[in-house]
């Protein structure tokens, strides 16, 4: 079989991918039987291909929040449209960008044409769907409700990229702020001093302490730049292969969300996540127990994600949720009020949603303020830099002639 490059138009809209066939008439017939209407057939060349065979296994990529956002809607939409869901899938497959979304979205629609289910197809890829994903898949199967699962996976996707633009965004400009006081160190260091140091050495002169003390740094930093280099590196290594044990995950974890500044963020932020989840599985018909261990798998900290779990041994033991919610030391009164309420009247995922909701406009609120606590820090830092290099570097040549005559 041969490779084809193809752009066409569905709906109005331009699309473009690749498809396998005997020849550009019989790949023509395909694209016309998904609803694109071919407007150019081009045969890939094998060189090529095999390029971007080798890059696809080499660097495979993840799939963004992004295109599963628009893979959910777009499900949604053909299924309350009456399109079959394998000429869905195979419909998506032909317009995603993501190479690892779009062999494992034909690989699914190859699963249910042999027979299997959709739920347990999604399940072969764990790399793309969350077990939170799969598993409100199969609820919506089993209900036959899947167009409105699919658009509950994608309103909660819609809200995870939210939060994690929002958290980016506040630490982008303290980030930028440290790494050019770092690149301003380093530059220092290794060009402009040594530069200095042999001017200042013709005067054979004795120099301020200032100066001679970022002459020493410079020095070191000159000689020993490549050792200095391979301790990080050393460093970065063995606490990624720390990070990479559980125990030494569950510290990091821990400690994380006792970080000044970003730790309070960090917590709420992941309290929404959870309850945001919970919700949507409890939403979706998931038993309670069980929607307590996929919110905790959903959770990228496992010190709480630990927590989750033990409140779901207590649930398991006979405790209510309440109790157990309470015991776990986790949430605020007004959370805890509400997951009561919830759990006496039976809309425990409505107010989960707003417990979610609360907790969003929390962090909503601390991201804004997180740029007037970090940046006087900032401003004491970039002082200090500047402080050193005046009184290192410009010291001397304020006081040049004094040091020229040797006094």
């Amino acid at each position: 079989m041969r490779t084809f490059q193809y752009k066409g138009r569905r709906h109005g809209e331009l699309v473009s991918g690749q498809f396998e066939g005997g020849s550009p008439e019989a790949v023509g017939i395909h694209l016309s039987s998904l609803g694109i209407t071919p407007l150019e057939i081009a045969e890939v060349r094998q060189s090529d291909d095999a390029l971007a065979f080798l890059r696809a296994r080499l660097w495979p990529g993840k799939v963004g929040l992004a295109e599963l956002i628009i893979f959910s809607r777009q499900m949604c939409t053909m299924i309350r449209a009456g399109i079959s869901i394998v000429r869905g899938l195979r419909a998506i497959a032909e317009g995603a960008r993501s190479r690892l979304l779009v062999e494992a979205l034909r690989e699914i629609a190859d699963s249910l044409e042999s027979g299997r289910e959709l739920a347990s197809s999604f399940q072969r890829h764990p790399r793309v769907f969350s077990n939170l994903f799969v598993s409100t898949i199969h609820t919506g199967e089993g209900t036959g409700h899947l167009e409105q699962a699919f658009a509950q996976l994608a309103s909660y996707l819609e809200l995870e990229r939210s939060t994690r633009r929002q958290l980016k965004a506040a630490m982008r400009y303290p980030l930028v702020v440290i790494a050019t006081m770092v690149v301003g160190l380093g530059i220092l260091n290794l060009f402009v001093l040594p530069v200095f140091a042999e001017t200042f050495a013709e005067f054979g002169a004795q120099l301020p302490w200032e100066t001679r003390l970022l002459i020493r740094t410079s020095d070191l930093s000159v000689a020993y730049w490549h050792l200095a280099l391979l301790a990080l590196a050393a460093v970065f290594a063995g606490v990624r292969t720390l990070l990479r044990t559980d125990r030494g995950r569950l510290v990091w974890h821990r400690y994380r969300l006792r970080l000044p500044i970003v730790g309070g963020i960090i917590e709420k932020a992941t309290l929404a996540r959870f309850a945001r989840t919970f919700a949507l599985a409890l939403r979706s018909g998931v038993p309670l127990i069980q929607a307590l261990s996929l919110a905790a798998g959903v959770l990228e900290n496992d010190y709480m994600a630990e927590a989750i779990l033990r409140l779901r041994s207590s649930v398991e033991r006979g405790d209510t949720l309440t109790r157990a919610a309470t015991a776990s030391g986790m949430f605020t009164p007004l959370v805890l009020q509400m997951v009561a309420i919830g759990e006496e009247t039976g809309a425990l995922d409505d107010l989960l949603q707003e417990a979610a909701d609360f907790y969003d406009q929390d962090v909503e609120y601390e991201l804004k303020q997180v740029g007037d606590a970090i940046e006087p820090i900032l401003i004491v830092g970039v002082g200090i830099l500047v402080l050193v290099m005046a009184l290192g570097v410009y010291l001397p040549l304020w006081d040049l002639s004094k040091v020229a005559h040797g006094g």
